[in-house]
């Protein structure tokens, strides 16, 4: 049966079709609502297009993110091997949408010396306990070890870290960035000195086995005193790059895609305290690294930071891969960066196998359930 291809005009207010009488003469007005600017989008809908072709501009492809550095896909995501400040450096400005990582507070822990040391369990700064009610305890950084010069050190550590980072950012782009209650506000400052807006911690309730340790080689002595409080939370520090001046939050998520976070159900917002538990063996197996997250965790984090559901993510100190992980297993993409070779090489192992862990659908429970219970 032939087909007949039929030419005719949609009103640009009202949405109405229809097949003009006159095929030469452009209709005046819409035969349905009268409009004669039927032909005109709404104001509106020109700053919605306009923006859309903003952003279009800033898109480039997750492969040039590589920046010349060795590399590997994973999925929708990349794995970058190079020192993370090398790369923010190279990488075009204002890319990224959101930055999610858990660096090395201790800046030297990571050295290739005090590896070697935790490696063959002689300690260095890292505190290698014993076990405890059974439990095996992991090496922990021993942030009491630094000293006033190393304290400093760490400052400009992560000055630096953060003029790049802002570089990197689109405007409105989050920063999620993990510590601990000993050496955040010294980190937090570091962040806020170099431009970066103070948005609020989120607080991942856990407990762990850090603190409540009795005073070292006294501990018969003074049995009821603890040296530090057992933690039983984790802070991230909530960063924003600061939006253009008079700009609006909706504004900027029509023209960067930033802004605002995404809630995990549309009747309840992003909240700042989340309830957590520690990583599990089975994770623990799939990626030996001894400041592994877990992956339900994770996985509220990444949606949160993409307030539009798309964009690219960036984890500047990846090691074996559990920020990636949890971008893929939520069908985003982000870009895990990773100076040691042998973490870099664990996270191309890891990352496809923590993806396929089934846990609980935080992100899918009716928005009772998401309620913090005190």
């Amino acid at each position: 049966m032939p087909k007949l291809q039929l030419w005719g005009y949609r009103c640009e207010r009202c949405g109405h079709d229809w097949l003009p009488r006159e095929q030469e003469q452009e209709p005046r007005v819409c035969p349905k609502c009268k409009s004669p600017y039927w032909n005109q989008p709404r104001r509106a809908l020109r700053q919605t297009q306009s923006a859309y072709k903003i952003s279009q501009a800033h898109f480039i492809s997750v492969e040039d993110y590589a920046a010349g550095y060795p590399a590997e896909t994973v999925g929708h995501s990349l794995l970058v091997h190079a020192d993370c400040f090398d790369w923010l450096s190279d990488i075009p400005e204002d890319s990224l949408h959101a930055i999610v990582t858990d660096p090395p507070y201790g800046v030297k822990e990571y050295e290739q010396e005090q590896l070697t040391k935790r490696k063959n369990g002689s300690g260095g700064i890292w505190r290698i306990p014993p076990s405890f009610d059974g439990s095996v305890r992991a090496p922990l950084p021993r942030f009491t070890a630094l000293n006033e010069r190393e304290r400093v050190q760490l400052s400009h550590f992560f000055q630096k870290w953060a003029e790049l980072s802002y570089r990197a950012l689109r405007p409105g782009g989050h920063i999620l960035i993990a510590s601990n209650a000993f050496l955040s506000q010294l980190v937090f400052s570091a962040l806020v000195a170099k431009g970066l807006e103070f948005r609020g911690e989120i607080i991942r309730l856990v407990r762990t086995f850090r603190g409540g340790d009795r005073p070292k080689n006294a501990e018969e002595e003074f049995p009821q005193v603890s040296s530090l409080p057992r933690s039983c939370y984790e802070p991230w520090g909530l960063f924003r790059k600061p939006m253009p001046r008079n700009m609006t939050v909706s504004q900027c998520l029509r023209k960067f895609g930033t802004g605002g976070l995404r809630r995990p159900h549309p009747e309840q917002p992003f909240s700042d305290v989340i309830t957590s538990e520690r990583t599990s063996q089975v994770e623990r197996e799939i990626a030996n690294h001894p400041s592994l997250k877990p992956q339900s965790f994770m996985r509220q984090l990444v949606h949160a930071v993409l307030p539009l559901g798309s964009g690219i993510i960036a984890d500047p100190f990846m090691g074996s891969g559990s920020t990636v992980a949890a971008a893929e297993a939520m069908q985003l993409q982000c870009i895990g960066v990773e100076r040691h070779l042998e973490y870099y090489e664990l996270s191309k192992r890891a990352i496809p196998q923590l993806a396929r862990l089934s846990v609980a659908r935080i992100l899918d429970s009716e928005p009772a359930q998401l309620t913090l219970q005190m």
